[in-house]
Order: C-alpha cells, then structure tokens, then sequence
C-alpha cells in the first residue's frame, strides 16, 4: 500500500515524493523525541522545532511569493526578482497538517508514538487521502493500519457506493457546472447580472460536488483496503447558521483549527471574556482563509467567516428574542436561506480570480444589463443539478448514512449504480480536457 501510495504521488512529479519521504520521516522521529523527553520543557522544544520546520516548509512553497509581493508593494513592487518560479506541491497543506496532529498529540499525551516507521508513513501518504483529504488524525489511523486486515465482503460493498455516489458528484454535476462557472468568471463584464448571480449559485454547487465527491471516493477506496476515513460533509446547505455550516462544511479542517488552533487561543485569552472568544474565531479563521490559498481575497474569505461566527457569537440570545415568535419550520427557513445566502456571497472572493474582478462582479451583479444566449441553458442546468444534490443530501440525512446506496436492495443498487457509471464513463470518454478537483491546489 505504502509503494502504490508513493508510485501514486512521484508519477506526478517525483522531485515532490522526496518532500513527502522527508517530512514523514522528520516527524515520525519528533514524536519518538518528544514522547522520551523528560521533562516539560525539553518536549516543547522538540515540538516547537517539529513546528517551525513543517510550517516553515509549507510557508516556503506556498506563501513564499505572496509574503514577497505583500513586501513589494511597500517598496515600490521592486521585489519582483524574489519571486520563485515553483510549483505548489500537490496536497501538502493537508499531509502537513496530518503531520502536526501526530506531534501536537504526543506532546499533550493524547497519543503515543506508533513503533512501525511504515504504518506512520502509510497514515501520512495513504493515496485516497493523500492530496486533498480528508484530514485525518493519527489517533483514528494509526490503530487501523496496525490491525489491518482482509477487507470484507461488505467493506466492498460500501466501498463501491462511495465512489458511485462521488463519481456522480465529481463528474457530471462538478464538472459540467464547472465549464459555465469558468466560462462567465473569466469575462463578467459580457454577462448580465441574473447570470452572474446564477453564475455563482453555480459555484457553490461546483465546490460542493467537487469536493465532496472528492471524500466520498476517497474514502471509498480507503474502505475497499478496510479503513474508516472520516466523514467530510454532513448536508451543509441545510445549516442554519454560520456556526452550523462549519460543523456541516469540511469538517475535517474545521474540526482541526477548533482543535489545534482556537481551543488555545481561548485558554491563552480567558482572561478577556467575551472578548478573548471573539478574537480566537478572528484570528482562527483568518489562518482558515490563509490555509485555502495564498492571496488577499482568501483572507477576506476567512475573515468575513469570522466576522459572522462572532456577531452569532454575541447576538445568539438577542436573535433569539427577535425571531422566537415565529413558528420553528418557518424559522428554520429563514435562518437556512439567510445562512445560505452569506456563503454563497463569500464564495466570490473564493473563486474570482483576483479582488479587482470580485469589484466588478458585484458591480454588475446589482445593474441590470441585456441577457445573452446563456441565460436559459444556466438556469435549467442549475435548477437540475440543485435538485440532484438536495436528492443525496436528502437521503443521507433521512437514513443518517453516507452509504445508504449500500443499504438498499442490490437489484435497485445497480439499476441506479449502472446508469451512472455508463454517464460518467461517457462524459470522461468526450471530454476533451478533465477538469482538475479545486482541492488539488491547496
């Protein structure tokens, strides 16, 4: 498993494999350091240099020319000749990631180190979830890979219905919706603003197909090797809140800022109160927007998250007054559709290209302008594949199971399953380019 994961990743760029090798052979060492340690301050030394050395790793090829064009444009912009021509390696904000756990946890006595070199490399660079999660913890793998047996009949089973469903998602929902949202961000000001508004209703179901059929066949392929990945969504358009969306939304991520980074900022700033909480969710996901890409416009994405966790924060029982006359359904509806509207709205800055075109999109979001021959093709094509997504997300939350297509009768199983996969094989056969998961690039 750990030659296929290895062969999986250096096919792409083998110069990068090296990276991979490296950074898991680094740490597997810090934690055996750490956990020997004999006293307290000697651990948090060997912590803080496992700390500095992965993040200064993940700084250098990630955030090296953004920190330089920031600097630049204070001198003029004459820093251009810092600039390194690299290229980003695949996945290494989640392996990075996955990697601070183990030794965070060692260093707070949650963990122990693993003895077997290969079963820590194997959690770092198991292909299914090398590259774009989800972010798993070495205290849910770990045991996994020391114990590892012959998958069973129904690991297939479930394994399988994964990977329908997120072959579905990925292919002929994220896909084929991701050619109208390129098509129009790359030249707004053609469009009118009904088209630019179904433009970006489009990318959040691009995103979410993406991604989300990005976990599902990742963690359908973990489990046809008999490993549990975690879940990585939980129907996150049907949050009624900010809060909620993020416990709903990549929860893989989130669950690791909430762990590793906001918890303690809370206990460093209890004595602030009120205050010191809403400065953790601040400062937590200001690093969240940092963490999806190096750029001003992912900063004001994490921010303006931040910015509505705090006034939920603050106004939870204010708001709860207000509204409390109102039937509960039709407050649930509310609160779902206001949720919605401010994520969807915060995913401009996430998917224009740069600030200026975020100007201009919003800019002509709010003028009308003559339609073009588009118009029709994107509302029929968003309505389909909005009803699509509500229809998985529907029976995920009514059986509590992201593999309830495992659970039904096998006949139905693969009268569903066939046509589906005859789709998506199609449409990969046709295609003349395949599109990139949006992941890939963090």
């Amino acid at each position: 498993m750990l030659a296929a994961s290895y062969f999986f990743y250096g096919y792409w760029d083998w110069r990068f494999l090296i990276l991979l090798v490296g950074s898991s052979l680094m740490d597997y060492y810090f934690g055996l350091l750490i956990f020997k340690a004999k006293t307290k301050p000697l651990k948090k030394a060997w912590l803080v240099f496992s700390l500095a050395l992965n993040l200064g790793i993940l700084l250098f090829f990630k955030y090296f020319n953004f920190f330089i064009d920031s600097f630049g444009a204070s001198f003029g912009n004459h820093l251009d000749f810092l600039h390194l021509h690299i290229l980003l390696p695949v996945g290494i904000s989640f392996y990075t990631f996955q990697s601070l756990s183990y030794t965070i946890d060692i260093y707070r006595e949650k963990l122990s180190p693993t003895k077997s070199i290969l079963d820590y490399c194997l959690f770092v660079g198991i292909f299914p979830h090398m590259v774009a999660g989800p972010i798993v913890r070495a205290k849910d793998i770990l045991p996994q890979l020391a114990s590892l047996q012959k998958p069973l009949k129904n690991d297939f089973n479930i394994g399988f219905s994964l990977i329908t469903i997120g072959m579905f998602q990925k292919v002929l929902i994220g896909d084929t919706a991701a050619r109208f949202v390129d098509h129009i961000f790359a030249d707004p000001q053609y469009y009118s603003s009904s088209e630019l508004l179904f433009s970006l209703l489009m990318f959040a179901i691009q995103i979410y197909a993406d991604f989300a059929g990005y976990s599902n066949i990742a963690r359908g392929s973990a489990k046809f090797f008999g490993i549990d990945l975690i879940d990585n969504f939980n129907q996150p358009f049907f949050s009624k809140s900010i809060t909620e969306f993020w416990r709903r939304w990549h929860i893989s991520l989130s669950t690791w800022f909430f762990d590793y980074l906001f918890n303690p900022l809370v206990i460093s700033f209890r004595n602030w109160g009120r205050f010191g909480i809403a400065m953790a969710l601040m400062i937590t996901f200001f690093f969240s927007g940092l963490w999806h890409g190096a750029g001003t416009k992912f900063i004001i994405f994490g921010l303006l998250h931040g910015f509505a966790l705090t006034f939920e924060f603050y106004t939870k029982k204010f708001r709860k007054k207000l509204f409390g006359f109102l039937p509960i359904r039709i407050n649930a509806i509310i609160s779902t559709l206001l949720t919605c509207t401010y994520v969807v709205f915060t995913w401009l800055f996430f998917r224009a290209a740069n600030n200026d075109v975020v100007m201009l999109y919003l800019n002509r979001l709010f003028v009308n302008h003559t339609t073009s021959t588009i118009s029709l093709d994107l509302y029929g094509i968003f309505f389909t594949y909005f009803i699509a997504i509500m229809v998985i997300d529907y029976f995920e939350l009514k059986t509590k199971n992201h593999e309830f297509l495992a659970q039904i009768n096998p006949a139905i199983k693969f009268g569903i399953a066939i046509p589906l996969w005859v789709g998506v094989i199609l449409y990969m056969y046709t295609i003349l380019k395949p599109m990139p998961f949006i992941y890939f690039q963090f």
